[in-house]
Protein backbone atom coordinates (compact mmCIF):
# COMPACT_ATOMS: atom_id res chain seq x y z
CA UNK A 1 0.00 0.00 0.00
CA UNK A 2 0.94 3.72 -0.31
CA UNK A 3 1.03 4.95 3.30
CA UNK A 4 2.65 8.39 2.22
CA UNK A 5 0.71 11.19 3.95
CA UNK A 6 -0.60 13.27 1.05
CA UNK A 7 -1.60 10.10 -0.86
CA UNK A 8 -3.84 8.86 1.73
CA UNK A 9 -5.34 12.46 2.55
CA UNK A 10 -6.41 11.86 -1.20
CA UNK A 11 -8.20 8.96 -1.00
CA UNK A 12 -9.99 9.80 2.00
CA UNK A 13 -11.09 13.18 0.81
CA UNK A 14 -12.71 10.89 -2.75
CA UNK A 15 -14.22 8.73 -0.33
CA UNK A 16 -12.03 6.07 -2.02
CA UNK A 17 -10.77 5.05 1.22
CA UNK A 18 -11.85 4.86 4.83
CA UNK A 19 -9.82 4.91 8.44
CA UNK A 20 -11.35 1.44 8.94
CA UNK A 21 -10.50 0.51 5.41
CA UNK A 22 -7.15 0.92 5.88
CA UNK A 23 -6.74 -0.88 9.38
CA UNK A 24 -8.31 -3.44 7.69
CA UNK A 25 -5.80 -4.18 5.28
CA UNK A 26 -3.03 -3.59 7.32
CA UNK A 27 -3.85 -5.75 9.63
CA UNK A 28 -3.99 -8.25 6.87
CA UNK A 29 -0.17 -7.19 6.08
CA UNK A 30 1.22 -6.97 9.19
CA UNK A 31 -0.42 -10.70 9.78
CA UNK A 32 0.51 -13.02 12.81
CA UNK A 33 4.25 -13.17 11.94
CA UNK A 34 6.93 -10.73 12.90
CA UNK A 35 10.34 -12.03 11.44
CA UNK A 36 11.72 -8.87 11.64
CA UNK A 37 11.45 -8.56 15.02
CA UNK A 38 9.23 -5.34 14.55
CA UNK A 39 6.94 -5.43 17.16
CA UNK A 40 6.81 -5.65 21.03
CA UNK A 41 3.12 -5.29 21.16
CA UNK A 42 1.22 -4.93 17.76
CA UNK A 43 -2.59 -3.34 18.35
CA UNK A 44 -4.78 -6.15 17.85
CA UNK A 45 -7.87 -5.41 14.87
CA UNK A 46 -10.62 -4.04 17.04
CA UNK A 47 -8.04 -1.83 18.56
CA UNK A 48 -7.49 -0.12 15.72
CA UNK A 49 -10.79 0.15 14.66
CA UNK A 50 -11.54 2.11 18.05
CA UNK A 51 -9.38 4.60 16.27
CA UNK A 52 -10.72 4.79 13.30
CA UNK A 53 -14.34 4.61 14.63
CA UNK A 54 -13.34 7.78 16.70
CA UNK A 55 -12.89 9.68 12.90
CA UNK A 56 -16.40 8.99 11.98
CA UNK A 57 -17.75 11.59 11.19
CA UNK A 58 -14.77 14.31 11.60
CA UNK A 59 -14.26 16.98 8.95
CA UNK A 60 -11.05 15.63 7.10
CA UNK A 61 -9.57 19.13 6.47
CA UNK A 62 -9.87 19.93 10.32
CA UNK A 63 -7.33 16.50 10.80
CA UNK A 64 -3.62 16.93 9.35
CA UNK A 65 -2.89 13.31 10.37
CA UNK A 66 -6.68 12.04 9.18
CA UNK A 67 -6.38 8.28 9.48
CA UNK A 68 -2.97 7.92 9.26
CA UNK A 69 -1.48 5.22 11.04
CA UNK A 70 1.92 5.50 12.36
CA UNK A 71 4.01 2.97 15.10
CA UNK A 72 5.35 3.69 18.46
CA UNK A 73 8.79 2.95 20.05
CA UNK A 74 7.75 0.98 23.02
CA UNK A 75 10.04 3.37 25.83
CA UNK A 76 6.91 6.15 24.67
CA UNK A 77 3.52 5.66 26.80
CA UNK A 78 0.23 4.64 24.53
CA UNK A 79 -2.75 4.41 27.01
CA UNK A 80 -4.16 0.98 27.63
CA UNK A 81 -0.74 -0.73 26.37
CA UNK A 82 2.49 -2.17 28.39
CA UNK A 83 5.54 -0.27 27.54
CA UNK A 84 8.67 -2.29 27.76
CA UNK A 85 11.47 -0.26 27.08
CA UNK A 86 12.75 -3.48 26.10
CA UNK A 87 12.06 -4.99 29.10
CA UNK A 88 9.58 -7.46 29.85
CA UNK A 89 10.12 -7.41 34.24
CA UNK A 90 10.21 -3.12 33.43
CA UNK A 91 6.74 -3.31 32.12
CA UNK A 92 3.88 -0.49 33.29
CA UNK A 93 0.58 0.17 31.80
CA UNK A 94 -0.01 3.69 31.10
CA UNK A 95 -3.61 5.44 31.97
CA UNK A 96 -2.66 7.91 29.96
CA UNK A 97 -0.65 8.05 26.58
CA UNK A 98 2.57 10.55 25.92
CA UNK A 99 1.84 14.09 25.03
CA UNK A 100 3.51 14.05 21.54
CA UNK A 101 1.42 10.51 20.75
CA UNK A 102 -1.64 12.51 22.21
CA UNK A 103 -1.17 15.41 20.00
CA UNK A 104 -1.13 12.82 17.00
CA UNK A 105 -3.90 11.17 17.45
CA UNK A 106 -5.73 14.22 18.28
CA UNK A 107 -4.62 15.48 14.78
CA UNK A 108 -6.33 12.17 13.52
CA UNK A 109 -2.88 10.05 13.50
CA UNK A 110 -4.43 5.80 14.44
CA UNK A 111 -1.32 3.77 16.42
CA UNK A 112 -1.25 0.66 15.15
CA UNK A 113 1.62 -0.92 17.71
CA UNK A 114 4.71 -0.90 20.03
CA UNK A 115 8.06 -0.81 18.25
CA UNK A 116 11.19 -2.69 19.29
CA UNK A 117 14.53 -0.96 20.24
CA UNK A 118 17.67 -1.64 21.93
CA UNK A 119 16.94 -2.56 25.35
CA UNK A 120 16.27 1.45 27.59
CA UNK A 121 16.97 2.62 24.36
CA UNK A 122 20.80 2.17 24.76
CA UNK A 123 22.46 1.68 21.54
CA UNK A 124 22.83 2.37 18.06
CA UNK A 125 22.36 -0.89 16.27
CA UNK A 126 18.69 -2.38 16.98
CA UNK A 127 19.95 -5.76 18.34
CA UNK A 128 20.08 -5.56 21.93
CA UNK A 129 16.90 -6.38 22.98
CA UNK A 130 14.83 -9.67 24.40
CA UNK A 131 12.17 -9.45 21.57
CA UNK A 132 15.20 -10.73 18.74
CA UNK A 133 17.72 -8.37 17.16
CA UNK A 134 15.68 -5.94 14.57
CA UNK A 135 16.36 -6.83 11.16
CA UNK A 136 17.44 -4.58 8.51
CA UNK A 137 14.29 -3.92 6.09
CA UNK A 138 16.59 -4.29 3.06
CA UNK A 139 18.86 -6.87 3.78
CA UNK A 140 17.69 -9.30 7.05
CA UNK A 141 20.90 -10.29 7.57
CA UNK A 142 22.47 -6.70 8.42
CA UNK A 143 21.37 -4.91 11.72
CA UNK A 144 18.25 -2.62 10.94
CA UNK A 145 20.19 0.84 13.54
CA UNK A 146 18.98 1.27 16.60
CA UNK A 147 18.47 2.01 19.01
CA UNK A 148 14.51 2.56 17.46
CA UNK A 149 14.71 -0.21 15.47
CA UNK A 150 11.26 -1.46 15.09
CA UNK A 151 9.84 2.33 14.62
CA UNK A 152 12.27 2.68 11.40
CA UNK A 153 11.75 -0.96 9.70
CA UNK A 154 7.64 -0.90 10.37
CA UNK A 155 7.78 2.58 7.91
CA UNK A 156 10.51 0.98 5.63
CA UNK A 157 8.13 -2.32 4.67
CA UNK A 158 4.94 -0.50 4.63
CA UNK A 159 3.36 -1.38 8.15
CA UNK A 160 3.04 2.61 8.87
CA UNK A 161 3.03 5.88 7.52
CA UNK A 162 5.50 7.20 10.07
CA UNK A 163 6.93 6.16 13.24
CA UNK A 164 8.15 7.85 16.85
CA UNK A 165 11.41 7.02 18.33
CA UNK A 166 13.85 8.55 20.51
CA UNK A 167 17.04 9.98 19.87
CA UNK A 168 19.76 11.22 22.27
CA UNK A 169 23.05 9.58 20.41
CA UNK A 170 21.61 9.16 16.90
CA UNK A 171 18.80 6.54 17.48
CA UNK A 172 16.59 9.13 15.47
CA UNK A 173 18.98 9.02 12.65
CA UNK A 174 21.37 5.71 12.15
CA UNK A 175 18.22 3.41 11.69
CA UNK A 176 17.26 6.17 8.64
CA UNK A 177 19.98 5.80 7.25
CA UNK A 178 19.89 2.22 7.16
CA UNK A 179 16.42 1.78 6.20
CA UNK A 180 16.38 4.07 2.96
CA UNK A 181 14.14 6.74 5.38
CA UNK A 182 13.86 10.25 6.72
CA UNK A 183 14.72 10.74 10.12
CA UNK A 184 14.40 13.86 11.87
CA UNK A 185 15.85 14.78 15.28
CA UNK A 186 14.58 18.16 16.44
CA UNK A 187 15.38 20.48 18.64
CA UNK A 188 15.48 19.24 22.47
CA UNK A 189 12.37 20.32 24.05
CA UNK A 190 9.96 21.13 21.20
CA UNK A 191 8.90 17.94 20.90
CA UNK A 192 7.49 16.81 24.62
CA UNK A 193 8.84 13.71 26.40
CA UNK A 194 6.34 13.69 28.73
CA UNK A 195 5.09 9.75 29.08
CA UNK A 196 8.76 8.65 27.56
CA UNK A 197 10.80 6.39 29.43
CA UNK A 198 14.15 8.27 29.77
CA UNK A 199 17.53 7.31 28.85
CA UNK A 200 19.60 10.82 29.67
CA UNK A 201 16.56 13.25 30.49
CA UNK A 202 18.75 16.36 29.82
CA UNK A 203 19.84 15.25 26.11
CA UNK A 204 16.21 12.79 25.21
CA UNK A 205 14.17 13.84 21.91
CA UNK A 206 11.53 12.41 20.42
CA UNK A 207 12.23 11.70 17.00
CA UNK A 208 10.28 11.14 13.73
CA UNK A 209 10.90 8.65 10.54
CA UNK A 210 8.79 8.97 7.51
CA UNK A 211 8.95 7.81 4.01
CA UNK A 212 9.61 11.77 2.77
CA UNK A 213 10.46 14.89 3.99
CA UNK A 214 7.32 16.33 3.64
CA UNK A 215 5.35 13.66 5.71
CA UNK A 216 8.28 14.39 8.60
CA UNK A 217 7.07 18.17 8.35
CA UNK A 218 3.48 17.61 8.33
CA UNK A 219 3.91 15.29 11.37
CA UNK A 220 6.85 17.84 13.09
CA UNK A 221 4.19 20.05 12.55
CA UNK A 222 1.27 17.96 14.68
CA UNK A 223 3.75 17.15 17.49
CA UNK A 224 5.12 19.95 18.36
CA UNK A 225 4.55 22.12 21.30
CA UNK A 226 5.17 23.68 24.30
CA UNK A 227 4.37 21.01 27.32
CA UNK A 228 4.31 22.33 31.07
CA UNK A 229 4.00 19.21 32.23
CA UNK A 230 7.66 18.41 30.44
CA UNK A 231 10.03 19.86 32.28
CA UNK A 232 12.36 20.19 29.44
CA UNK A 233 9.93 21.58 26.61
CA UNK A 234 10.65 24.72 25.54
CA UNK A 235 8.94 27.02 23.07
CA UNK A 236 10.39 27.56 19.42
CA UNK A 237 11.58 31.52 19.43
CA UNK A 238 9.76 33.87 16.73
CA UNK A 239 13.05 34.43 15.09
CA UNK A 240 14.53 30.99 13.99
CA UNK A 241 16.43 30.22 11.21
CA UNK A 242 14.96 31.16 8.04
CA UNK A 243 14.82 28.67 4.84
CA UNK A 244 17.80 28.80 2.77
CA UNK A 245 18.56 30.22 -0.54
CA UNK A 246 19.77 29.61 -3.74
CA UNK A 247 22.99 30.18 -2.35
CA UNK A 248 23.99 29.36 1.13
CA UNK A 249 27.28 27.71 2.64
CA UNK A 250 27.68 24.58 3.85
CA UNK A 251 30.56 22.86 6.38
CA UNK A 252 31.90 19.38 5.64
CA UNK A 253 34.97 17.76 7.86
CA UNK A 254 38.46 17.76 6.33
CA UNK A 255 39.47 14.65 4.91
CA UNK A 256 41.43 13.32 7.30
CA UNK A 257 38.33 13.47 10.48
CA UNK A 258 36.35 11.53 8.13
CA UNK A 259 35.60 7.82 8.93
CA UNK A 260 34.49 5.36 6.62
CA UNK A 261 35.44 2.26 9.26
CA UNK A 262 37.15 0.28 6.27
CA UNK A 263 34.15 0.98 4.04
CA UNK A 264 35.75 1.67 0.50
CA UNK A 265 32.14 2.42 -1.26
CA UNK A 266 30.54 4.78 1.45
CA UNK A 267 33.41 7.72 0.81
CA UNK A 268 32.49 7.93 -3.04
CA UNK A 269 28.96 7.98 -2.13
CA UNK A 270 29.34 10.69 0.20
CA UNK A 271 31.33 12.92 -2.34
CA UNK A 272 28.98 12.52 -4.65
CA UNK A 273 26.51 13.85 -2.13
CA UNK A 274 28.20 16.98 -1.59
CA UNK A 275 28.63 17.68 -5.60
CA UNK A 276 24.62 17.02 -5.33
CA UNK A 277 24.25 19.53 -2.49
CA UNK A 278 26.55 21.88 -4.60
CA UNK A 279 24.36 21.61 -7.72
CA UNK A 280 21.11 23.34 -5.71
CA UNK A 281 23.26 26.41 -4.75
CA UNK A 282 25.34 24.91 -1.69
CA UNK A 283 29.12 26.43 -1.42
CA UNK A 284 31.37 23.52 0.62
CA UNK A 285 33.83 24.36 2.96
CA UNK A 286 35.75 22.53 4.90
CA UNK A 287 35.63 23.17 8.38
CA UNK A 288 37.56 21.68 12.04
CA UNK A 289 35.40 19.03 13.20
CA UNK A 290 37.38 18.22 16.44
CA UNK A 291 35.53 19.78 18.82
CA UNK A 292 32.42 17.54 17.77
CA UNK A 293 34.33 14.98 17.54
CA UNK A 294 35.62 15.56 21.07
CA UNK A 295 31.88 16.41 22.70
CA UNK A 296 30.81 12.85 20.75
CA UNK A 297 33.54 10.91 23.05
CA UNK A 298 31.82 12.61 25.89
CA UNK A 299 28.47 11.12 25.66
CA UNK A 300 29.78 7.09 26.47
CA UNK A 301 33.27 8.42 27.68
CA UNK A 302 32.07 11.00 30.32
CA UNK A 303 29.78 11.22 33.32
CA UNK A 304 26.50 11.16 31.12
CA UNK A 305 26.05 7.46 31.13
CA UNK A 306 25.45 8.13 34.89
CA UNK A 307 22.33 9.63 33.62
CA UNK A 308 20.96 6.71 32.32
CA UNK A 309 22.06 4.61 35.33
CA UNK A 310 19.84 7.63 37.43
CA UNK A 311 16.79 6.93 34.64
CA UNK A 312 16.45 3.38 36.15
CA UNK A 313 18.49 3.69 38.98
CA UNK A 314 15.72 1.56 41.58
CA UNK A 315 14.78 -0.83 39.10
CA UNK A 316 18.56 -1.28 38.06
CA UNK A 317 19.68 -1.92 41.74
CA UNK A 318 16.78 -4.19 42.42
CA UNK A 319 16.66 -6.08 39.22
CA UNK A 320 19.75 -6.57 37.35
CA UNK A 321 19.40 -9.91 36.22
CA UNK A 322 16.79 -8.52 33.72
CA UNK A 323 18.84 -6.12 32.18
CA UNK A 324 21.34 -7.74 29.06
CA UNK A 325 24.89 -8.06 29.72
CA UNK A 326 25.74 -5.78 27.17
CA UNK A 327 23.51 -2.93 28.73
CA UNK A 328 24.35 -3.96 32.18
CA UNK A 329 27.74 -3.02 31.35
CA UNK A 330 27.34 0.02 29.63
CA UNK A 331 24.92 1.85 32.44
CA UNK A 332 27.66 -0.36 35.02
CA UNK A 333 29.83 1.93 33.81
CA UNK A 334 28.09 4.71 35.83
CA UNK A 335 30.06 4.07 39.11
CA UNK A 336 33.32 4.64 38.10
CA UNK A 337 32.27 8.43 37.75
CA UNK A 338 32.11 11.09 41.09
CA UNK A 339 30.53 14.03 41.44
CA UNK A 340 34.13 16.21 39.93
CA UNK A 341 34.04 14.10 37.50
CA UNK A 342 30.53 15.30 36.21
CA UNK A 343 31.60 19.41 36.99
CA UNK A 344 34.79 18.50 35.31
CA UNK A 345 32.95 17.20 31.94
CA UNK A 346 30.35 19.87 32.24
CA UNK A 347 33.27 22.67 32.19
CA UNK A 348 34.95 20.59 29.18
CA UNK A 349 31.68 20.43 27.61
CA UNK A 350 31.23 24.45 28.10
CA UNK A 351 34.64 24.62 26.12
CA UNK A 352 33.74 22.30 22.81
CA UNK A 353 30.58 24.47 22.50
CA UNK A 354 32.15 27.44 22.54
CA UNK A 355 34.41 26.15 20.10
CA UNK A 356 31.81 24.52 17.88
CA UNK A 357 29.62 27.86 18.01
CA UNK A 358 33.01 29.83 16.24
CA UNK A 359 32.50 26.66 13.59
CA UNK A 360 29.00 27.07 12.89
CA UNK A 361 29.40 30.83 12.62
CA UNK A 362 30.79 30.39 9.23
CA UNK A 363 28.64 28.25 7.67
CA UNK A 364 25.01 27.85 7.32
CA UNK A 365 24.87 24.21 7.88
CA UNK A 366 27.16 20.90 9.01
CA UNK A 367 26.65 17.69 6.19
CA UNK A 368 27.89 14.61 7.44
CA UNK A 369 27.43 10.83 6.46
CA UNK A 370 24.48 9.41 8.46
CA UNK A 371 26.83 6.41 9.21
CA UNK A 372 30.30 5.64 8.17
CA UNK A 373 29.44 2.15 7.22
CA UNK A 374 26.95 -0.68 8.67
CA UNK A 375 27.29 -4.31 9.87
CA UNK A 376 25.65 -7.30 9.73
CA UNK A 377 24.11 -8.84 13.15
CA UNK A 378 26.38 -11.33 13.17
CA UNK A 379 29.58 -8.42 13.34
CA UNK A 380 27.60 -6.63 15.79
CA UNK A 381 27.36 -10.10 18.24
CA UNK A 382 30.74 -10.69 17.77
CA UNK A 383 32.00 -6.72 18.52
CA UNK A 384 29.12 -5.32 20.30
CA UNK A 385 31.13 -2.07 21.87
CA UNK A 386 33.32 -0.74 19.05
CA UNK A 387 30.43 -1.18 16.29
CA UNK A 388 28.13 0.97 18.61
CA UNK A 389 31.08 3.55 18.62
CA UNK A 390 31.60 2.95 15.53
CA UNK A 391 28.07 4.23 14.20
CA UNK A 392 28.05 7.24 16.88
CA UNK A 393 30.96 8.70 15.38
CA UNK A 394 28.77 11.55 13.39
CA UNK A 395 25.66 11.35 15.76
CA UNK A 396 27.06 11.60 19.42
CA UNK A 397 27.31 14.83 19.66
CA UNK A 398 24.53 16.67 18.61
CA UNK A 399 21.95 16.85 22.00
CA UNK A 400 24.75 17.93 23.77
CA UNK A 401 25.38 21.11 21.32
CA UNK A 402 21.74 21.56 21.11
CA UNK A 403 21.42 21.02 17.24
CA UNK A 404 18.53 20.07 15.03
CA UNK A 405 19.63 17.90 12.38
CA UNK A 406 17.80 15.88 9.36
CA UNK A 407 18.88 12.65 8.05
CA UNK A 408 17.99 11.70 4.12
CA UNK A 409 18.93 8.90 1.80
CA UNK A 410 21.03 10.14 -0.67
CA UNK A 411 22.31 6.77 -2.60
CA UNK A 412 23.18 2.98 -2.43
CA UNK A 413 25.80 0.73 -1.64
CA UNK A 414 26.56 -2.09 -4.72
CA UNK A 415 25.07 -4.49 -2.35
CA UNK A 416 21.55 -2.63 -2.38
CA UNK A 417 22.10 -1.39 1.22
CA UNK A 418 21.60 2.49 1.26
CA UNK A 419 23.95 5.94 2.36
CA UNK A 420 22.23 8.49 4.37
CA UNK A 421 23.86 11.95 5.22
CA UNK A 422 22.90 14.29 7.79
CA UNK A 423 22.40 18.28 7.55
CA UNK A 424 22.59 19.83 11.17
CA UNK A 425 22.38 23.34 12.36
CA UNK A 426 21.76 25.40 15.88
CA UNK A 427 18.73 24.55 17.46
CA UNK A 428 14.99 25.62 16.10
CA UNK A 429 16.54 25.31 12.57
CA UNK A 430 13.99 22.68 11.73
CA UNK A 431 12.42 23.81 9.73
CA UNK A 432 14.77 24.97 7.82
CA UNK A 433 16.79 21.83 7.78
CA UNK A 434 13.63 20.06 6.55
CA UNK A 435 13.04 22.67 3.65
CA UNK A 436 17.14 21.67 2.44
CA UNK A 437 16.25 18.11 3.18
CA UNK A 438 13.27 18.42 0.66
CA UNK A 439 15.52 20.32 -1.76
CA UNK A 440 18.16 16.79 -1.59
CA UNK A 441 15.58 14.51 -2.19
CA UNK A 442 13.84 16.40 -4.77
CA UNK A 443 17.26 15.73 -6.52
CA UNK A 444 17.51 12.43 -5.76
CA UNK A 445 14.64 12.09 -8.01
Amino acid sequence: MNLQISHLRSMYLSGALTPADLVKKLDKEIGNEDSYHIWIRRLRLEEMLAYAKNLEGRIIADLPLYGVPFAIKDNIDLAGIPTTAACPEYAYTPEKSATVVRKLIDAGAIPIGKTNLDQFATGLVGARSPYGACKNSINPDYISGGSSAGSAVSVALGLASFSLGTDTAGSGRVPAAFNNLVGHKPTCGLLSTHGVVPACRTLDCVSIFALTTQDAATVLESAQGFDAEDAYSRPAPMNTMPNLGNHFVFGVPKPEQLEFFGNLETPQLFQRAIKKIESIGGQAVEIDFSPFLETARLLYEGPWVAERYAAIRKFFDSKPEAILPVTKQIIGNAAKFSSADTYEALYKLKVLQRKAEAVLHDVDVIITPTAGTIYTIAEVEANPIQTNTNLGYYTNFMNLLDMAASAVPIGLQGNGLPFGITVCAPAFSDAALLNLTQRIEDKND
